[in-house]
């Protein structure tokens, strides 16, 4: 069955950084949009990066500049960099995933597939 599988975070201090990974299991496609999404108490959801195999990534404007999304096509695997990080970035990270591909932004409503997420904590 399909999983997203989420590695990464914790706490850090402002200005510092984190790094988190996902990894897409039980596609057969390498094609799936990947991203994140980024949720803090009592706040909305919030898109955060993603991006399809070959296309470059797309970044919310809160994170432009900070944030850097990779991806490792031949195994399904994307890497979130963030830098500089404030209090603000403070939320559950949620990994998620669709097929689709035109549609491949951090706010698309409609990914398919999520991870359990993982806290990151900015002091």
């Amino acid at each position: 069955h399909v999983q997203l599988v989420e590695s990464g975070g914790g706490s850090v201090q402002a200005g510092g950084s984190l790094r988190l990974s996902c990894e897409l299991t039980g596609v057969v496609a390498h094609t799936h949009c990947m991203g994140w999404i980024r949720q803090a108490p009592g706040k909305e959801r919030e898109g955060v990066a993603a991006m399809t195999t070959d296309g470059e990534p797309t970044y919310a404007d809160s994170v432009k500049g900070r944030f850097t999304l990779s991806r490792d096509n031949t195994m399904n695997i994307i890497h979130l960099q963030m830098n500089n990080l404030t209090p603000d970035d403070s939320a559950m990270y949620f990994c998620a995933a669709d097929p689709t591909t035109v549609r491949c932004r951090p706010d698309y409503g409609g990914f398919a597939f999520w991870g359990q997420g993982t806290q990151v904590t900015v002091s």
